[in-house]
């Protein structure tokens, strides 16, 4: 909720301060509050949890799709691949459209949108780039490769020779 920018129509009892916008003995809440705008927000929370309540039918309404599609495909494994494929495909598409519906399906088709849009102002490496740095790596884990086995070697030595 926010209470900062409700109009004032009714005051609190109790005002500590001359001016209206600074809180009252609570701090965190304003002096002046709207009491229409809280039935309002009030209303907003019960369409959220309606709301909330048809994105949960329409995930299970994606679960029953996907688990029929499974079940479809086995059913049907002495028909033509290219038939269940076929009809995987609608099936998928179907239940990405319905989950697409959901809140968190619309988000994370805003978060893939917005990740290729990121991409796209991506400056790739040339090739010569990325053959030059795959080189680098290549010689530096040979030369660590080396160093960590002369390590070995002299550690093993010396445990060696104090053990035996």
């Amino acid at each position: 909720m926010h209470l900062e920018k409700i109009r004032p129509v009714a005051q609190l009892a109790e005002r500590r301060s001359p001016k209206p916008q600074v809180g009252g003995s609570i701090p965190s809440w304003p002096a002046i509050f709207n009491v229409a705008a809280l039935r309002q927000n009030n209303m907003s929370e019960k369409s959220t949890t309606q709301a909330s309540k048809q994105d949960l039918l329409k995930w299970i309404a994606v679960a029953v799709i996907v688990a029929a599609g499974v079940y479809a495909n086995a059913y049907f494994s002495a028909e033509s691949l290219v038939f269940r494929v076929i009809g995987l495909l609608v099936a998928a598409g179907l239940a990405v459209w319905i989950a697409v519906q959901t809140e968190k399906g619309s988000a994370f088709l805003n978060l893939c949108l917005e990740a290729r849009t990121e991409i796209r102002k991506v400056v790739w490496p040339t090739r010569q780039e990325t053959t030059q740095t795959t080189m680098i790596v290549l010689v530096v884990v040979f030369i660590l490769g080396i160093v960590l086995w002369l390590l070995d070697t002299a550690l093993g030595a010396i445990i060696s020779r104090i053990i035996g």
